[in-house]
């Protein structure tokens, strides 16, 4: 794969915005991704919400079953990271 550019991608999340259900969205990501795939997506949804909630990593791991290499990851975007998870779990909260 070449390497990563701002719009590779736009395609694809201007797909997603059209989605207005939540009935739409799970045809779509059925379709486009796998099941583990998507049980991959939910769990580091769930880790980043557990760490943003102050859980430790010991705790993120029996709560989720992720490994401390996700919760590794998903905490390095957290901090580091677009912001992404944040603008998620911050629309969650309203």
């Amino acid at each position: 794969m070449e390497a990563f550019s701002i719009n590779q991608f736009d395609e694809l999340f201007s797909a997603v915005l059209k989605l207005q259900t939540v009935e739409e969205c799970r045809k779509f990501f059925e379709d486009v991704c796998t099941i583990k795939e998507l049980q991959d997506i939910h769990q580091r949804l769930e880790v980043a919400k557990a760490l943003s909630e102050g859980s430790s990593c010991q705790e993120v791991s029996k709560q989720t079953g992720a490994s401390t290499a996700t919760i590794s990851r998903v905490n390095k975007c957290l901090v580091y990271g677009a912001g992404g998870y944040r603008l998620v779990l911050d629309k969650g909260e309203k």
